[in-house]
């Protein structure tokens, strides 16, 4: 890991750069991936099916027919029955907590009318359709499927399409699966990469257009989620995985390593940022980063993480270390200080924030209810978790009455005309 150090105001930027440097849209800066996923959207808008077919032989390494690119209610039936019921009772409590959760979140449609009969209102509703798109490959995602698929059914989206990697065996790994028949996924398709998001987004003879996609995924999606945004709208441009923990020297070394430890798992690219006024705390989670990595399976992929993308900040004071998380504006903020809520109350930038010693990332990534799909990148300035209400929609309402319409008449005219627009001024005078 990085050591840096704020000694005085005029480091305060430097590091903050360095820290987050490169902490974007995973590709923003590869020409040539951007340039790929434009053609296989290209490609699948104009194809369809075709296209589908012929980048998963390439990418996947699988020939799959379209008219068997869904997967049946038989085969889902299948793989359920061969999860552990261990597992599945507690993907069952997972998702109840994340349905309670999320139902907290949605607002009502509202009407008010005047004493002059004049009616102005609200009317949310449920997107028609919506896309999840679960990562496949060497990992399996139960977890993503249902923080993407339990806030649509909360939200009350009709028809749910689940899109995931044909990497497990030609299939979907029968975990995820299950997962999804829990969460509610209407239909679910053994498709993935950008050619799935290009037929979410446009289309094809066997999947259907969907209002929003959802969901992570690797470079190549991230880029055709971006460029598909507009045809239909999605959660976010999701980059990396990050964390930052602040921390005094009261803080536990092991608890520290932990958190950095679980982030730089994900994959080599994920930043693991460790900011204090403690030097002896820095030294002591150092060692205990080594120590508990060498009994990790994956440590390769965490020793590539944190030797690219990992920081031990140390900076003057908790006041410093607090402007310098809100800086980074991290998608996990653990705060494991003597007065954890004392430092919460000035924190103005996070995607969730794990509050405590005993409050580790891994509770709000799989079950305590809060949504894990997370700006990143600095994005939590101003973007926010996945929640139901990003899968509903508002209709403004207005009725005016003839009494309302004769007294704001000439307001509504005198702004019309002063933007020359001639012909709103006329629909108000035929009325009158």
């Amino acid at each position: 890991m990085t050591t840096l150090e704020i000694t005085g105001d005029a480091d305060f930027q430097p590091v903050a750069m360095r820290v987050c440097a490169g902490n974007g849209v995973a590709g923003e800066s590869d020409g040539d991936k951007l340039e790929s996923v434009r053609a296989i959207l290209d490609a699948v808008r104009t194809r369809g099916d075709e296209a589908v077919a012929e980048f998963t032989e390439r990418f996947d390494g699988v020939r799959i027919s379209p008219d068997r690119f869904e997967v049946t209610p038989e085969e889902i039936e299948q793989a359920s029955a061969q999860v552990d019921p261990l597992l599945m009772q507690s993907l069952e409590r997972a998702h109840a907590n994340i349905r309670a959760y999320h139902s907290k979140h949605l607002r009502e449609s509202w009407e008010e009318t005047a004493p002059d009969g004049t009616i102005l209102g609200q009317r949310v509703a449920p997107i028609a359709t919506a896309g999840v798109y679960v990562p496949g490959g060497k990992a399996f995602y139960p977890s993503s499927v249902l923080m993407n698929i339990a806030p649509a059914r909360v939200a009350g989206v009709g028809e749910i399409l689940m899109v995931s990697p044909p990497s497990h065996h030609g299939g979907i790994h029968p975990v995820v699966l299950a997962a999804a028949k829990l969460a509610g996924a209407t239909r679910i398709f053994r498709v993935g990469g950008a050619q799935a998001i290009a037929a979410l987004a446009y289309g094809t003879e066997h999947i259907p257009a969907v209002c929003k996609i959802t969901g992570p995924g690797n470079a190549y999606v991230a880029l055709a989620k971006r460029l598909v945004n507009g045809i239909c709208d999605i959660d976010t441009e999701a980059g990396p995985s990050e964390v930052v923990v602040i921390a005094d020297d009261a803080a536990n070394p092991a608890f520290v390593a932990a958190e950095l430890l679980a982030q730089a798992e994900h994959d080599e690219e994920a930043r693991a940022v460790l900011v204090t006024p403690s030097w002896d705390l820095i030294a002591r989670v150092e060692e205990e980063t080594a120590k508990q990595a060498a009994a990790l399976p994956r440590k390769a992929i965490i020793d590539r993480s944190l030797a690219g993308q990992g920081f031990l900040v140390k900076v003057r004071d908790l006041d410093e270390a607090i402007r310098l998380s809100n800086w980074i504006a991290p998608e996990h903020l653990s705060i494991q200080t003597r007065d954890p809520r004392a430092v919460l109350d000035r924190i103005t930038n996070a995607g969730a924030v794990m509050l405590g010693a005993y409050t580790s990332v891994a509770m709000g990534d799989y079950f305590a209810g809060p949504n894990h799909i997370l700006p990143t990148g600095r994005r939590a300035r101003y973007a926010s978790p996945l929640t139901a209400e990003d899968f509903r929609k508002v209709t403004s309402i207005i009725s005016y009455s003839y009494e309302r319409l004769m007294r704001d008449a000439a307001d509504i005219r005198r702004l019309a005309e002063a933007e020359q627009l001639t012909a709103h001024a006329n629909a108000l005078e035929v009325r009158l």
